[in-house]
């Protein structure tokens, strides 16, 4: 018989933390698989006993055991996005208290990064997933379809969703904001935007059919880069829209980052906002609420969407096919504020 090695000798079991707290094994497993049934005061003997020993339950024996760890895989395209940030907020406190866990997992606004995590998540057996994107590869939507497990897909809604989703219309979103701008009396607005994803040039549509509609449409005031958002490059892109369309009296903006930076850079040349050139922000972080003039913006619910997606992920998992209403949409917010005025 092959020798058990050390750190397998000396991990602390479950009926370890049993003895030591003074409980059935099968109290220990409830407390850590649905804490809510057990006592409170088992509980704590429970925690107790487990924080003295050490102990760390092994996912893959759970996940033999009962064909799922208690592993929720949340797939996002960046940890350092404040978006996102709200987003993983409002799902860390849906989740709170409940017997599941959040793994993260950033796919840094790659198709094909998100089809390997999507595999990677699977080959786990997680309770459940949440992707926060509609546009996978073929390979990667093909395995969200034939998932074994609840999926919501975040931040936009639709009914051709793998299985439910919860978010809002972006395009919409951005149809206010650009006929927000033409009703200020601005005829000349720019568009500025960075990364260029799936999501991006969507919203980049529908400032172009608006902009049409309102026969203010010009292509040389569109400025794009496939380069990550930031504060900086917000200021980067206006300076090359005033260069290159000096006569632009507007600008809509693909995030708050962006927004930013085109303000600062606007102060810096000492132009008027909102008289000579009115800017509109998306998503409307706190940053952007506080900034001097105040930026008008899209507000998008973040962590609200984090919240919902949660709680359908764990109605669906305890009970599924409890969740009836599987595609909602939040909605946005038009918040007028100092960087645009009526002309």
């Amino acid at each position: 018989m092959a020798r058990k090695s050390k750190i397998q000798s000396d991990r602390p079991t479950l009926v370890d933390v049993a003895r030591e707290a003074g409980v059935s094994a099968i109290t220990v497993s409830r407390t850590i698989r649905s804490p809510e049934i057990v006592s409170e005061r088992a509980r704590r003997k429970v925690e107790e006993a487990i924080r003295k020993l050490g102990y760390t339950p092994d996912p893959a024996a759970s996940a033999l055991a009962s064909r799922s760890t208690s592993t929720i895989g949340l797939l996002v395209p960046s940890l350092t996005n404040n978006v996102f940030a709200d987003v993983l907020r409002g799902v860390y406190e849906g989740v709170e208290g409940t017997r599941f866990f959040v793994q993260i997992g950033n796919y840094r606004y790659s198709a094909l990064s998100e089809e390997g995590l999507i595999r990677n998540f699977l080959s786990q057996r997680p309770a459940g997933l949440i992707v926060s994107s509609m546009d996978q590869t073929p390979a990667g939507r093909k395995l969200l379809e034939e998932a074994p497990c609840p999926v919501v897909q975040i931040m936009e809604t639709s009914a051709d969703a793998v299985d439910m989703s919860v978010g809002f219309d972006q395009l919409e979103a951005v149809r206010a904001a650009a006929r927000h701008v033409a009703e200020c009396g601005y005829r000349r607005p720019g568009f500025l935007s960075a990364r260029m994803d799936p999501r991006a040039q969507r919203r980049l549509a529908a400032f172009r059919e608006v902009a049409a509609a309102h026969d203010m449409l010009d292509e040389a005031r569109i400025i794009t880069t496939p380069q990550p958002s930031s504060v900086g490059m917000g200021r980067h892109l206006l300076e090359q829209l005033l260069a290159r369309a000096p006569e632009t009296d507007a600008v809509i903006c693909n995030n708050d980052d962006l927004a930013v930076g085109a303000l600062m850079e606007a102060i810096r040349r000492n132009i008027a906002v909102p008289e000579q050139l009115g800017i509109c922000s998306y998503n409307d972080i706190e940053m952007a609420r506080h900034m001097v003039p105040a930026l008008s913006a899209v507000a998008t619910p973040r962590r609200e969407i984090g919240r919902r997606a949660i709680a359908m992920l764990l109605a669906e998992i305890e009970a599924p096919g409890s969740v009836r209403e599987r595609h909602i949409d939040l909605g946005y917010e038009l918040v007028v504020r100092e960087s645009t005025s009526s002309r």
